[in-house]
């Protein structure tokens, strides 16, 4: 049976699914920081990180950014699914600027 256009089932090329296999980025999904012009800091969450910060400059992102323009990457980490990033977007968005500002210098936070 061929699948055609509109069909559930597509067969998987074998082939090019191993061909490219290392190439796949399984932690696809970031959360990150970033500093806007005012000094303010920004946390959010995205699979596409590069692109997002993009958008965040073109003035298409988040509104709290839009008036805040240029904004920099100045923190990021890698999660394996999307519910993890969004479970560490919400601790740290409770955190404090100065325990933001301690986890963008890389000091440990358990012992703030």
């Amino acid at each position: 049976m061929n699948a055609g256009k509109g069909d559930k089932y597509r067969p998987v090329d074998k082939d090019k699914f191993n061909n490219n296999f290392d190439k796949i980025n399984w932690s696809k999904w970031y959360v990150y920081i970033i500093e806007c012009s005012d000094g303010t800091l920004y946390c959010g969450v995205t699979n596409r990180l590069d692109n997002r910060i993009d958008v965040h400059n073109k003035g298409k992102g988040a509104k709290y950014t839009r008036g805040r323009l240029p904004v920099r990457l100045v923190y990021e980490e890698n999660f394996n699914n999307k519910s993890s990033a969004f479970k560490r977007e919400s601790e740290i968005k409770h955190f404090s600027r100065e325990k933001k500002i301690c986890l963008i210098n890389g000091y440990n936070l358990k012992e703030y």
